[in-house]
């Protein structure tokens, strides 16, 4: 689901956010390869945003009241991971590596000459590093709000709750257990899969086949004789609030305030 994928976008924005800000802004060769994977990690963020972003433009999500500005939001990730990369890339170039100079300039070891060099380009590079690091914060902050925000959306709209399952109680008992404590799935040689919750109750067969045929759970890959982990999708966790015994369905439900432009979701 794209929360998910938006989620996980917003998290990997935050922890390149972490190793930049960690940068040694001082001049030299280090740095240049420090910097090099690092432009190339804010580029394969930027193709993730706009598979994401290319995705929702394409989906019934766009008829969604407050999906436009889900889009607009991402569009601006894809400008501040784009600013990010330029400011990695600035301080490329106003890196002074040692190399030799024209004919008749100052020798590669002339001592006076490279601190004069390093002492003019170390504040370049540590604002070039704090710019790059502002907006790679500011894309993990979008992403995370656009997820939330998607998610309020998809829970506000009638359309949309008609569309999920109605869950019995035994079912929404196993989904929230699940979602609770954990589970695993099974394999006895020759007699089937079974699915044991983390407090070790047995999870019953027909509710947990009707959370997988509605995808609301996930199960991991792996050898079920050792157990596959399940775990509670966005869309479980979705179906879990909105049919939450005693829970009454709002009608005009309230929106959270979010940032303007550049901040997060708009309305």
């Amino acid at each position: 689901m794209q929360i998910d994928h938006l989620r996980q976008l917003g998290a990997d924005f935050a922890a390149l956010h972490t190793t930049v800000t960690t940068l040694d802004a001082r001049p030299g060769s280090k740095l240049l390869q420090q910097l090099g994977p690092k432009i190339l990690s804010v580029h394969e963020l930027i193709g993730r945003t706009l598979v994401r972003l290319s995705v929702l433009d394409g989906s019934q999500y766009t008829a969604v009241p407050g999906s436009r500005s889900s889009l607009e939001t991402l569009g601006e990730v894809v400008a501040s991971a784009s600013v990010a990369a330029s400011q990695l890339a600035r301080a490329v170039a106003d890196n002074p590596l040692e190399a030799a100079s024209f004919a008749g300039g100052p020798p590669v070891d002339d001592a006076t000459t490279r601190r004069a060099r390093h002492s003019e380009a170390e504040p370049l590079l540590t604002e070039s590093l704090t710019t790059a690091a502002h907006h790679l914060d500011l894309c993990a902050t979008c992403c995370q709000y656009t997820a939330s925000g998607i998610a309020r959306d998809l829970k506000d709209d009638p359309e949309h709750r008609r569309s999920w399952p109605r869950l019995s109680d035994a079912q929404y008992a196993a989904l929230d257990r699940i979602a609770q404590v954990g589970a695993r799935r099974y394999e006895r040689r020759g007699k089937g899969t079974y699915v044991l919750a983390g407090d070790g109750k047995t999870i019953h067969a027909k509710p947990f086949g009707v959370l997988e045929e509605h995808r609301l759970i996930r199960t991991g890959t792996g050898a079920t004789f050792g157990g596959q982990d399940i775990e509670v999708t966005t869309a479980g966790k979705l179906v879990l609030d909105i049919q939450k015994p005693g829970r009454a369905q709002p009608t005009s439900p309230d929106r959270v305030p979010t940032p303007g432009k550049g901040g997060g979701r708009r309305r």
